[in-house]
C-alpha cells in the first residue's frame, strides 16, 4: 500500500488536517507531503500535483483523490476495517449529515475564527452568524454524543469521519477560548488530546510563517 498525502502548512491547513487525522486515527500507513501555504510559489507548486488546485490531495497507487471529504469517503470504502463510519444505518445517516453540513456550512465560524492550530488567541467580535455557527456546533455534537456516543469518547463513541470533519473546529475553539457547553468542552479536549492532534500541533509550532 503506498498512499500519499499532500497536505498545506499545518498551523493552516483545517482542510488537510480532516484526513490526516483519520489516516492516523485509522493507523494506515502513509506518506506525508508538505507544501507551504501563502508562499509566492504556493498555487503553483500545488498544480503541479492537485487538478482542483487545492490541497489536500490523496495518491493512493494511479488514483487521485482531492478534496477533504471525497479523501475520507475513499478511505472509508478502501479500508472498511478501519471503522471509519458507524455500521448502523441510523448512525451512518446521521454522521455523513453532519459531515456534509461541516464541508459545505459554517463559513462566518471559519472567516472569523480562522485555523491557527499552534496559537492561543483572543476571540474577537463575532456576528450574530458565527454566533449561530457555535451554537449549531454544540448542538451537532450535543445530539450524537445523547444518541450514540455511550460507547465511547467521540461522536459516535469510537472515532469516526464525522470527529475528523469536525476536529478543526474543536481546534479553533481551543485557539480561541470559546465558551462551551459541558458536554461540547468534554468533546474539545478529547480531540485536542489525542496523540496524532499534539503530533500536528507541534509540527504546526515549528512552521515558519
Amino acid at each position: 500500500m503506498d498512499l500519499i498525502l499532500i497536505i498545506g502548512s499545518k498551523r493552516w491547513s483545517s482542510w488537510s488536517l480532516r484526513p490526516w487525522i483519520a489516516l492516523k486515527q485509522a493507523a494506515l500507513p502513509f506518506e506525508e507531503r508538505l507544501i507551504a501555504l501563502r508562499r509566492p510559489d504556493t498555487k503553483t507548486r500545488i498544480l503541479e500535483k492537485s487538478p482542483s488546485g487545492k490541497v489536500p490531495l490523496l495518491i493512493d497507487g494511479d488514483i487521485l483523490v482531492w478534496d477533504s471529504l471525497a479523501i475520507l469517503e475513499h478511505i472509508a470504502v478502501r479500508f472498511p476495517d478501519a471503522g471509519l463510519w458507524p455500521r448502523d444505518l441510523g448512525p451512518l445517516a446521521l454522521a455523513r449529515s453532519i459531515s456534509a453540513e461541516m464541508h459545505s456550512g459554517f463559513a462566518p465560524l471559519r472567516r472569523e475564527l480562522p485555523m491557527d492550530i499552534a496559537s492561543r488567541l483572543p476571540q474577537p467580535d463575532l456576528s450574530g452568524d458565527a454566533i449561530a455557527d457555535i451554537a449549531r456546533v454544540q448542538a451537532i455534537w450535543r445530539d450524537a454524543r445523547a444518541r450514540f456516543g455511550k460507547d465511547g469518547p467521540f461522536l459516535f463513541g469510537r472515532f469516526t469521519i464525522a470527529d475528523a470533519m469536525f476536529a478543526p473546529v474543536a481546534g479553533r475553539f481551543q485557539t480561541y477560548g470559546v465558551a462551551l457547553d459541558p458536554v461540547c468542552e468534554a468533546y474539545v479536549k478529547t480531540i485536542m488530546s489525542l496523540p496524532a492532534i499534539a503530533e500536528w500541533s507541534q509540527a504546526a509550532s515549528a512552521e515558519a510563517i
